[in-house]
């Protein structure tokens, strides 16, 4: 049986079943994947979401969960927003909600999404202290109808908060993707988002460099209006890979605003970047897991 799917009982959620659900859940994925910034405006909704889509693109069955509670924007960027998030009555008594899907009319495997963003209305603030936020993000991995998964993405909101800290303490993450910006501001705050994963004891920590030049449309050079390799610089300086450089592109905003992904407009060159970046963390974490699996 299925119905709308209520309102967030945050008030009554029992942590101990739930973080056992969380737990069950997560052994039927095969990668976690964390996107996240220490700063804010560097892109990283974009980077999440193509990361997805280029991932599902080449196949893989994937799960995006926008653990941005205050400012979800990963559903209207991969054109479910408008979608009714149903729920299905187990035979425990409890529901759990059925995460929208979007396979852009079969260019990539169903990609499935879950959002604060279907639950409130888009112009309502959220105005929660952290422990509510703490439980929210807790319920919306231990109930959801997940299910099989070869990559869960988790996008992040700036920072270093309790978002980031409840996820990490609840799920064992197979890699965390830290996306910066060229400027030295950036650099920064992004700087701390690699330690912090460090102290989270992540297994693969990577940086990805959005924003790294324009090509201008009339002669096409590359502009850095940003400065230049930055992200690369950052990655050497915290010994951790560094999987490539997306460079703006004009049809980028016109294109999350349709919710589409700039991944699927094959022609451009931060699709082919993001196809690049997306490649390599598979393989990255492939040939980890083949080697755990050697010992």
């Amino acid at each position: 049986m299925t119905i709308k799917a209520p309102t967030l009982n945050i008030g009554g959620l029992g942590a101990d079943p739930l973080t056992q659900r969380i737990k069950e859940k997560q052994e039927k994925w095969t990668y976690k994947v964390a996107v996240l910034s220490g700063k804010g405006g560097v892109g990283k909704s974009t980077v999440a979401v193509n990361l997805a889509a280029a991932l599902a693109k080449k196949g893989y069955f994937v799960g995006i969960l926008d653990a941005d509670i205050h400012g979800p924007n990963v559903a209207k960027m991969l054109g479910v927003d408008k979608a009714e998030v149903l729920a299905e009555k187990l035979e425990d008594g409890r529901f759990e909600m059925i995460p929208p899907m979007n396979d852009f009319l079969g260019q990539t495997t169903p990609i499935k999404v879950m959002s604060m963003g279907f639950l409130v209305p888009e112009d309502q603030p959220i105005i929660w202290r952290g422990s509510l936020v703490t439980k929210a993000i807790k319920q919306l991995l231990g109930d959801v109808k997940w299910g099989s998964l070869d990559f869960m993405i988790i996008d992040f909101p700036p920072g270093t908060g309790d978002e980031i800290l409840t996820v990490t303490q609840s799920l064992q993450l197979d890699a965390a993707v830290i996306v910066t910006t060229p400027q030295e501001v950036a650099l920064l705050d992004t700087g701390k988002a690699v330690n912090m994963m460090k102290k989270m004891e992540v297994p693969y920590i990577a940086v990805v460099e959005n924003m790294s030049y324009l090509i201008c449309p009339h002669c096409g050079n590359e502009i850095d209006l940003f400065g230049k390799g930055g992200g690369k610089k950052l990655a050497e300086k915290e010994g951790v890979d560094f999987l490539g450089e997306v460079p703006i592109d004009l049809k980028a905003r016109e294109a999350s605003d349709a919710g589409i992904p700039i991944v699927l407009y094959e022609d451009t060159p931060a699709a082919k970047a993001f196809m690049e970046i997306a490649e390599k963390l598979a393989k990255k974490l492939e040939e980890m897991k083949g080697g755990e699996t050697e010992e």
